[in-house]
């Protein structure tokens, strides 16, 4: 609710105390995974930080990058090394690894000489998942036989381990219990509910623009130097044939002996059954069932004597005995199918308790004969034979276009219709036909298709498993190029007109902020540019208004809420297409009564947030205390290597 807080801080803030915890993710066993961290024994060119007396390898780094990529991968499947390296990911992992690094040696050097016991470390290493066996417990021989598997020692695991206890123990207590004063709190609730009065000016280009038309060469020669502005994406043209069940001739009928064999090999599901529904009550003993049992053959309902005992009865639909007795028992299974239908059953033992049962209904499936079963057996045998044909003549396909014959040789020799699509773009829209939409056959076949490299390529598809298949390959490809200036003339010459009016526009608008800042009221500064451009767009707006907007704010209400009153600023309009004013006239700020509920929740919210800044503040001195000197040469080698020599 309060997350504004944080963007009205302008700060980093939590970000380096969730960095803490990065390194003991990154480097320790979590789940069946784990990476290494050594710390020490590297060269002088092989070190990317010295912290204090220990070392920082660049294989160190190196490893907890990999580590730290998988994981982001699991909210992210598709992110790539250079993606995470972009995003920031390296600078986090080689910052969680010095904040470590130091907490380790800082605790060292401290009065009291910190550390963490063995028996901790233990404890930490029994909870990975990674080292439990079937039974749930700590597996010594899973310990070891990972360990082996990843080439790393038990030391090294151990020193890994305590380094991330060793940051949990010392930052964590920094930031608990850390709170904000009230009338702090005030004052940013107060922000969150305030009101901001002002005005956005339009001031467009085409305004000032010559009225005269541009010349036939002025516009020939704009085109050829903003081409790219109006290129189309290339476009492709797909031909593919379509084959199904129906192009599938002459297939045989199945034969009696595949009839016969097929019923043989389904013969419990046509042999006859009964099926029995009853009603049971479950009790612990079996003298509580002979109790029960009796009380309802002297004249109580199932339902009512289970009822009084402060139990329930419950109702069983028609099961067969094979199905009851893997479900209860052979001998619950044995007491129901003994009884007559709407009688007590003799009570029987069951995986749960003793079973008191009253039988409710029979139904007798007499099954089927031969003769009986025939249409179906000959129904499924003929959908099978036919889906095997498919999937042959699918892959007599795909060997023909693999031997180098062509799609439209192939589609010719198997009776099948070519059908060649309308050129289309990358998302399957036709350039100027937006009625025209690629039919269910196609769309499956456009990314592919625009991932071939050159036409005449075919291929085989499956449309619907089993049953419908398709040939394909890109007919046509048109390269990405601009259009005949014929074609798109008429946006060529608004945008140079836009383009004639933009100098114009800057120095309207440069006049126009000249004498806001004069305090001259924005209707009478319009006026005096002379010249007819939109009206002012008024603006009365919460800033909770504002937040519900996220994360697609105006960049203008962004900018009015971040202004100071009676000030104007500019913002100019991409493709020169003029500028825009944010005027703020007035800050109305927000009624808190010292009692509202909101103040106490961002209390809250701040203390955590100062939590986190002590946090932040205490890493910072520890690597100070420590010292730190980062070889910057060998971490840019190092991100040159992972971004594959880029």
């Amino acid at each position: 609710m309060l997350g504004f807080i944080r963007s009205l801080t302008k700060s980093r803030i939590g970000v380096a105390f969730a960095l803490v915890f990065l390194g003991l993710i990154a480097l320790s066993f979590a789940g069946a995974d784990v990476t290494g961290a050594k710390f020490g024994g590297s060269g002088n060119a092989d070190r990317a930080v010295t912290v204090g007396s220990a070392h920082i390898g660049t294989v160190d780094v190196q490893k907890a990058m990999t580590n730290a990529l998988e994981n982001a991968r699991e909210q992210s499947p598709t992110v790539t090394m250079k993606d995470f390296i972009a995003q920031g990911g390296m600078e986090q992992v080689v910052d969680s690894l010095v904040d470590r690094a130091a907490l380790m040696e800082w605790a060292r050097q401290s009065a009291v000489g910190m550390g963490v016991s063995n028996r901790l470390i233990d404890s930490e290493i029994a909870k990975m998942p990674a080292f439990q066996g079937a039974d749930g417990k700590f597996s010594q021989s899973a310990y070891k036989a990972l360990l082996g598997q990843k080439g790393i020692s038990d030391a090294l695991l151990r020193d890994d381990i305590a380094k991330g206890l060793m940051a949990r123990e010392v930052l964590i207590p920094a930031g608990v219990g850390a709170a904000m004063p009230q009338d702090l709190a005030l004052r940013y609730v107060a922000v969150l509910k305030e009101t901001r009065e002002g005005a956005i000016q339009l001031i467009p280009s085409s305004a000032f623009a010559p009225k005269t038309p541009p010349a036939d060469a002025d516009v020939a020669a704009f085109y050829k130097a903003n081409a790219a502005r109006y290129q189309r994406p290339e476009r492709r043209t797909i031909r593919y044939a379509i084959f199904d069940e129906a192009s599938i001739k002459n297939l045989p009928a199945p034969s009696e002996a595949d009839i016969a064999a097929r019923y043989k090999l389904n013969s419990a599901a046509y042999a006859p059954t009964e099926t029995r529904a009853f009603t049971q009550v479950i009790v612990p003993t079996e003298a509580a069932a002979k109790a029960l049992a009796a009380e309802i053959a002297g004249g109580k309902s199932i339902e009512s004597a289970a009822t009084a005992k402060g139990l329930s009865a419950s109702k069983i639909a028609g099961t067969t005995r094979t199905k009851l007795e893997g479900e209860a028992s052979p001998a619950v299974a044995a007491a129901v199918f003994a009884a007559a239908r709407g009688q007590i059953a003799q009570p029987a033992k069951g995986a749960l308790g003793w079973h008191v049962i009253r039988l409710d209904s029979v139904v007798q499936n007499p099954g089927k004969t031969l003769d009986q079963a025939r249409g179906e057996i000959v129904a499924t045998i003929s959908a099978e034979k036919r889906k095997a044909a498919l999937a042959d003549l699918s892959a007599k396909f795909d060997e023909a276009f693999g031997s180098g014959t062509g799609l439209a040789d192939v589609a010719k020799s198997a009776g099948l219709t070519l059908i060649s699509t309308d050129p289309l773009q990358a998302d399957g829209t036709v350039p100027g036909r937006p009625d025209i939409k690629p039919n269910a056959d196609v769309t499956p076949l456009i990314q592919t298709a625009f991932g071939m490299e050159r036409e005449g390529e075919p291929q085989v598809a499956e449309l619907k498993a089993g049953e419908r298949y398709v040939i394909f390959d890109v007919g046509q490809i048109t390269p990405a190029t601009p259009p005949p200036l014929a074609e798109v003339r008429e946006k060529v010459v608004a945008d140079y007109n836009t383009t004639r009016g933009y100098g114009a526009a800057k120095a309207a608008t440069d006049k126009l902020m000249a004498a806001l800042a004069r305090k001259v009221p924005l209707a009478d500064a319009i006026k005096a540019l002379g010249i007819a451009v939109p009206a002012a767009q008024a603006v009365n707006l919460p800033r909770q208004q504002l937040n519900a907007m996220q994360p697609k704010v105006p960049a203008t209400l962004q900018l009015m809420f971040e202004m100071a009153q009676g000030t104007a600023k500019k913002l100019e309009i991409p493709g020169k297409g003029g500028f825009l004013v944010v005027t703020l006239s007035k800050i109305i700020p927000g009624e808190v009564k010292a009692d509202d509920p909101v103040i106490a929740r961002a209390r809250v919210e701040l203390g955590q947030l100062t939590g986190r800044e002590y946090v932040d503040q205490l890493r910072a001195a520890v690597r100070e205390a420590v010292g730190v000197k980062r070889n910057d040469t060998a971490i840019t080698a190092l991100r040159t290597q992972l971004l594959g020599g880029q």
